[in-house]
């Protein structure tokens, strides 16, 4: 039977398992990337692991988040970090080469390679044909360190373009219409796999755009052929000889089918404050605006912010407006400088920002509170702007640029303008002199980790106790993100490192008096009860272990986002689910629970029963696999690793 691409990718890296949708499989690893927030802890994990040198390669650790130096906290975790790749043998990019992932497409992407990472967005190499996959940190160590990916095998989805794109709409709103169709979960363990003769019209980077926000509808990952588009771009950055095709066959057969007409598309926008209240530019037009951000992973090639500077060009921003530019990369950088587009940007009033993650994950360029700003980065999920009173919307550069010029929302459909379509020089080469490459393994031997006393050690956590016996401390609803566990900005993202520093802001803009019931609750342990696709967004496993630190034992969720999901058992946390969701009304806060002999009622089938504590019964369900049973029985995947015959890593 004709293969999809997609199954191609993963029977050429698969370890074991049955490729049947829902079963675990096992597949090796090539490359790993790291960001520096959670790369930090990578670093520890492995330091904690005794790993001698990292298997996979290239390794690449970017620093892209931890750019607002204003104090010695984040230089000094550029510096750990450096030496924990010279020490490790790992590449390091630097700040100012910009963000991980289109740097990595630049300058690492290989056309069938596999790659895991510790950024959910990850799944932007899926734009040059490449498996990559987002996971948590602890994974993504144990991928170094030459152990297997495992995953639930996704169902495979296949997206055909067809048509082209309208003048106006771009890249963005194909996401956002698919975002539209079927919100943050509707694409959860499966890949999104994209075919059809509309793709002829999207360059590389613009399919870095859908291969990056598929993580926000839960998509384990997304899957682009390589073909001559992509043999383009890497031709531009001098690496043709990485290129291969790769395609579905002819004939294969998806598990779901999805069909985009795209000459039928309008531009969109997404409200606050979540990436799937998607509706038509012109039915938001009209509302004031605060902020125009152009950038971020969401939108990071040269014709995103080449298009703005099109548009801008000669005319002015609304005086109420801050437009503010956040380019993707420093070669992109440069392209826009010597293409005469920065000059223009600047002119017509725009503000300019060093290349990096920056205002997506909160790190500067912080609207103000309840004013709308509009922004072409992945997500807009509460308070994640650095703002906690926010009102961010998700829309395409063309929507913002032509926004900001009007002082409102605006579709840009109304501009009295051509179209502009601004083309990637053909010579983009990336300078490797703004990479530092791994040492050589006898002089990486030699160096010492730079540790500050925001880089400690990691704790040891004890297994669960054979009876669950627990309060529940905290129920939320529906799509909790790992932003509402663990949030980032500039105020608490730099103690990311350090998990006892950060678990003072676990859960604050939820319940702020979470950690202090938790912290009175102390080692007797507490539950955590929530909704709908709880844990979506961010891949931080620091969202499970800091709050693991401050004595969760156990979830219970309708259910429970797939990188999340992973987390928690990693760090001795049982995720669990209501057999009947209308269960869920029976477990609220100050409830206790009661579940006895957990290994054994694990083992013995998905059903576990708790007792309440009025006497009742309910029945709650895993999918936990026996390889993570056994984790979660050794109080998580260090512990489990230290047990294991095979644990030694030193080569």
């Amino acid at each position: 039977m004709a293969d999809t691409l997609s199954h191609q990718l993963i029977a050429t890296h698969r370890i074991s398992g049955d490729m049947t949708p829902g079963s675990e499989i096992a597949l090796t690893i090539q490359q790993a990337l790291l960001q520096d927030i959670l790369g930090t802890l990578v670093m520890l994990e492995l330091d904690a692991m005794g790993l001698d040198r990292v298997h996979t390669s290239p390794s690449v650790q970017y620093i892209d988040h931890t750019l607002i130096q204003q104090d010695n906290i984040n230089a000094d975790a550029h510096l750990f970090l450096k030496s924990a790749c010279e020490r490790l043998g790992v590449w390091y990019s630097g700040p100012g080469n910009g963000i991980s992932h289109p740097v990595h497409m630049e300058r690492f992407g290989i056309p069938g390679q596999s790659m895991v990472g510790c950024d959910s967005h990850t799944t932007a190499a899926g734009a040059l044909g490449m498996l990559a996959i987002g996971a948590g940190g602890i994974e993504v160590a144990m991928a170094m360190a030459g152990q297997p990916l495992y995953l639930t095998m996704p169902e495979i989805v296949g997206v055909r373009l067809e048509g082209e794109l309208p003048d106006w709409v771009s890249a963005k709103d194909i996401v956002l219409e698919l975002l539209r169709r079927h919100g943050v979960a509707g694409a959860k363990n499966c890949i999104l796999e994209y075919y059809g003769p509309g793709l002829a019209g999207l360059d590389a980077m613009d399919r870095h755009v859908l291969a990056n926000m598929g993580t926000e509808m839960g998509a384990t990952t997304s899957v682009f052929p390589s073909d001559e588009v992509t043999r383009d771009f890497l031709r531009s950055r001098g690496r043709e000889a990485d290129w291969r095709a790769l395609a579905a066959e002819p004939g294969c057969r998806y598990d779901r089918d999805e069909v985009i007409d795209l000459s039928t598309l309008v531009p969109l926008i997404a409200l606050p404050s979540s990436p799937d209240k998607v509706v038509p530019v012109s039915e938001a037009a009209g509302q004031p605006l605060h902020q125009a951000y152009i950038g971020s992973s969401g939108n990071p090639g040269y014709r995103d912010i080449a298009v703005v500077a099109e548009i801008v060009k000669g005319k002015s921003v609304a005086g109420n407006v801050s437009l503010d530019i956040n380019p993707s990369t420093r070669r992109i950088l440069a392209a826009l400088i010597d293409e005469g587009h920065l000059g223009a940007l600047v002119a017509a009033g725009a503000r300019l920002h060093q290349p990096g993650c920056n205002g997506c994950i909160g790190m500067g360029q912080a609207p103000a509170a309840g004013r709308n700003s509009l922004r072409t980065v992945p997500r807009n999920f509460p308070g994640r702007s650095g703002t906690r009173e926010d009102s961010v919307f998700l829309c395409s550069p063309e929507t913002a640029a032509a926004s900001a010029l009007a002082g409102v929302i605006t579709d840009p459909r109304t501009l009295d303008m051509p179209y502009p379509r601004p083309r990637e020089p053909q010579q983009m080469q990336v300078d490797d002199a703004w990479f530092v490459p791994p040492l050589p393994a006898e002089q990486a031997r030699q160096v010492d980790l730079l540790a500050t006393d925001n880089t400690p050690p990691l704790p040891l956590l004890k297994p669960l106790p054979e009876t669950l016996e627990v309060p529940v401390l905290l129920e939320v609803g529906d799509n909790i993100s790992t932003d509402d566990i663990m949030p980032a900005g500039a105020r608490v993202l730099p103690l990311w490192s350090n998990v006892y520093a950060s678990a003072e802001h676990v859960f604050e803009a939820v319940d702020p008096a979470y950690v202090a019931r938790a912290r009175e609750q102390g080692e007797a342990g507490h539950a955590i009860v929530g909704g709908a696709n709880y844990g979506q967004g961010s891949s931080r496993e620091n969202a499970a272990l800091v709050p693991r630190l401050l004595g969760l034992q156990l979830v219970v969720a309708e259910s429970i986002a797939r990188i999340h999901w992973q987390n928690l058992p990693c760090f001795g946390v049982l995720p669990l689910t209501f057999a009947d969701p209308a269960d869920r009304a029976r477990l609220g806060q100050g409830r206790r629970l009661r579940i006895e002999g957990w290994r054994e009622a694990l083992a013995a089938g998905r059903d576990v029963t708790a007792t309440l504590d009025n006497g009742e019964t309910l029945t709650l369900r895993h999918e936990l696999s026996a390889r993570q049973r056994e984790i979660l029985s050794a109080g998580g995947v260090i512990n489990y690793l230290s047990r294991s015959s095979d644990a030694s890593f030193t080569s």
